[in-house]
């Protein structure tokens, strides 16, 4: 798994970074929104403006360390991009690509 970004809170929930790819690097938002349904996401992810993933917040079984699981996609990905934002050690969030 590799780090695909690194993002920080603010206090109003709102996780601000970059993603970076070999073929991606946009500076983007996470920000919570209003649930419709049990299977609606918490948050939603854009970059300049246009939304392009969705992020549903977890609880690691483990340690009941809350994350976010993310899912990215765009026209011009060639499948979903899956990934995991959880906080490290120094207070960044880190956003960890997996498939």
């Amino acid at each position: 798994m590799a780090q695909i970004g690194s993002f920080t809170r603010g206090d109003n929930g709102v996780y601000t970074g970059e993603i970076r790819t070999l073929t991606l690097r946009v500076k983007a938002t996470i920000r919570p929104c209003e649930r419709d349904n049990e299977k609606s996401p918490d948050h939603r992810v854009s970059a300049g403006g246009t939304e392009f993933g969705a992020a549903w917040t977890k609880a690691a079984r483990e340690t009941g360390a809350e994350y976010l699981s993310l899912k990215l996609d765009d026209p011009s990905f060639p499948a979903p991009i899956y990934a995991t934002l959880s906080q490290g050690d120094d207070g960044e969030h880190k956003l960890i690509w997996s498939r």
